[in-house]
C-alpha cells in the first residue's frame, strides 16, 4: 500500500485501513480466501513498492501505480487491470494567480522520486521550453511538506493525489489550486509478481467482476437476494447460481459473490473513497462505465 493518499489507500489513529486500492485487496481476499480481512498491510514509498513484490516480500501491490511499459516489460511483473484512470497535474497556491501550467517557466516544482511523475514534468518542460526546476524527495511526506512550507512554486503529481493531498494536507484547501492541464496518461492498477498464472488470473477476474457488477446492477446490498432471485443469464453467472465460473480460477462458485458482498461493485468503492461522498469528492469522469461515457471496461464474466 501506499504510506498514506487519502482515498486510496491510508490508515487511521487505529491502524484500521481505507480507500480504492485497500478495497481492491479486501475483494481479491474475500474471492480467494473467504474473508474479506485476510490481508496483511506493508506500507511502501515509491523507491521500495517494486522490489517489495519481486522479492516476495509482498504477493500484490496495490498502490496507485501506473502501467507504462517499462515496468510492465522490464520487472519481472504483471499489471492485472487499471483500477483507476488519471493523469498528472500541478497544484500551485491561488495567490500566484497562475491559470495553465504553461504560465510556470523557471518555477520549482516538488516532486517525488522514482515515479513516473519525475519523467514526465522534464519532458513537458523540454518540450514546452519551460525551464522547470524540480525539487526531488524520496518520499512523499517530504514532497508535499516543501511544497506547502513555500519552497516550491509548484507540486506535481497525479491529479488524485493532488486532490488528496490538498484534501488532507492544506490548513486551508481553498489557498491551493489544482491547474487545468493533465500533462500525462497515468492507468493505475494492481501488481502481481510475474510466473503466478493462477494468482495473476484471480486478482485480474476479481477487478473485471467488481466493473461488471456494476454494470448489471449487483450491490453490496442486493448481492445475497440477486443470487436467490435474478433470472438475468450475466448476473447468475457472476454471481455462480447457473454456472461454475469459479472452477476456472481454482476459486467455488461464490467467488464473485464474497467480493462484492466485502465491498461493494467498483462504482461504490470509487464513490465511497474517492467519488461525491467523499472527502475528495472527485468526478467520476473517464472513470465512469463505458456504457455512461466513460472508458471503464471490463471483458465478461462468461
Amino acid at each position: 500500500m501506499n504510506t498514506g493518499l487519502a482515498g486510496f489507500s491510508a490508515a487511521d489513529s487505529e491502524g484500521k485501513w481505507s480507500g480504492l486500492d485497500v478495497d481492491i485487496c479486501r475483494a481479491i481476499a474475500a474471492a480467494m480466501l473467504g474473508d474479506a480481512n485476510k490481508v496483511k498491510w506493508v506500507p511502501l514509498n515509491a523507491q521500495q513498492r517494486f522490489t517489495a513484490l519481486q522479492s516476495g516480500e509482498i504477493d500484490i501491490l496495490s498502490r496507485n501505480t501506473t502501467w507504462t511499459l517499462t515496468r510492465d516489460a522490464s520487472l519481472g511483473l504483471n499489471f492485472t487491470a487499471t483500477t483507476y484512470y488519471d493523469g498528472q497535474g500541478f497544484m500551485i497556491p491561488t495567490k500566484l494567480n497562475v491559470k495553465s501550467a504553461k504560465q510556470l517557466k523557471g518555477a520549482t516544482v516538488c516532486v517525488q522520486s522514482g515515479t513516473t511523475t519525475e519523467k514526465n514534468l522534464t519532458d513537458y518542460s523540454r518540450a514546452n521550453k519551460l525551464d522547470l526546476k524540480p525539487i526531488v524527495f524520496e518520499k512523499l511526506e517530504a514532497a508535499t511538506g516543501a511544497y506547502f512550507s513555500g519552497r516550491c512554486s509548484a507540486y506535481t503529481t497525479d491529479a488524485s493525489g493532488l486532490a488528496s493531498t490538498r484534501n488532507k494536507e492544506a490548513q486551508n484547501p481553498k489557498d491551493h489550486m489544482i491547474l487545468p492541464e493533465l500533462i500525462s496518461k497515468e492507468p493505475l492498477g494492481p501488481v502481481v509478481r510475474r510466473g503466478d498464472d493462477e494468482f495473476f488470473a484471480i486478482a485480474k477476474w476479481v477487478i473485471f467482476g467488481l466493473v461488471e457488477s456494476e454494470e448489471y446492477g449487483i450491490t453490496q446490498a442486493n448481492v445475497e437476494q440477486l443470487a436467490k432471485t435474478s433470472k438475468d443469464p450475466v448476473v447468475m453467472r457472476i454471481l455462480g447460481t447457473s454456472e461454475d465460473t469459479g472452477k476456472l480460477l481454482g476459486l467455488d462458485k461464490d467467488w464473485m459473490g464474497r467480493a462484492i458482498k466485502a465491498v461493494g461493485n467498483y462504482g461504490e468503492i470509487f464513490e465511497r473513497n474517492v467519488g461525491p461522498n467523499s472527502a475528495l469528492n472527485l468526478p467520476r469522469g473517464v472513470n465512469a462505465l463505458w456504457s455512461e461515457g466513460g472508458i471503464m471496461y471490463a471483458p465478461p464474466v462468461r
